[in-house]
């Protein structure tokens, strides 16, 4: 079928660089304790996709369990960036997804961007990256994937049945489930599904993959 409109995710469906923002969390986090570094990352990995700021706010009061300010905050946001913003920038493309971009941008269909990495940082790698003039809106953090979702359907007249979202972590599915779109998971070779049994998965973005859905 020939889709209303498609949504990526960024890390790990578009850029190979799902693992440097772990190995960020891993740098930001150690100088508090190797234990609190690991239970700050294993938060991190079971909710791939959220915002790094709610990262860093449960970080303070559930695992340091110690008081914090938005400047604390707003300090590990800036080290977060230094530690991973070049690495991004440099990071390749998972197998097939810039050619599936060009392809859906020839056929005219609108994508999407819809990631949990800060708005302005997202602009920053996709401009770098040479890819903003393929898609028709790139939105990140501080709003939720399901707000930002919902509120492309509203503006364009897009019905939820004909549009697809592709995403890596749970955090996709579930803002999928929410605004009732289908969904492929993007889930690495010789790497467990995250998601349900049943739900539609491959290790690469193909052009037929979305297309015979």
């Amino acid at each position: 079928m020939k889709w209303e409109a498609i949504f990526f995710d960024c890390d790990g469906v578009i850029l190979d660089s799902a693992n440097t923002k772990t190995r960020a969390f891993e740098k930001i986090f150690l100088p508090y304790g190797e234990k609190y570094m690991r239970e700050g990352v294993n938060y991190h990995l079971q909710n791939v996709g959220i915002s790094r700021f709610e990262k860093f706010r449960y970080f303070y009061s559930n695992i340091l369990k110690t008081n914090f300010s938005e400047t604390d905050i707003q300090k590990m946001g800036i080290l977060f960036s230094k530690y991973a913003l070049d690495e991004i920038l440099n990071a390749q493309f998972i197998e097939g997804a810039i050619d599936t971009i060009k392809e859906l941008h020839h056929m005219s269909i609108p994508i999407y961007v819809v990631s949990g990495t800060p708005n302005e940082e997202l602009k920053i790698i996709f401009n770098k990256k040479n890819l903003t003039h393929y898609f028709h809106e790139i939105h990140g953090s501080p709003r939720t994937k399901i707000l930002i979702i919902n509120d492309i359907l509203f503006r364009n007249s897009y019905h939820y049945n004909n549009c697809l979202f592709i995403g890596d972590a749970m955090t996709d599915y579930h803002a999928a489930a929410k605004t009732r779109l289908n969904f492929i998971g993007i889930v690495a070779e010789n790497d467990r599904s995250p998601f349900p049994d049943g739900t539609v998965t491959h290790s690469k973005i193909l052009i037929n993959h979305l297309l015979n859905f």
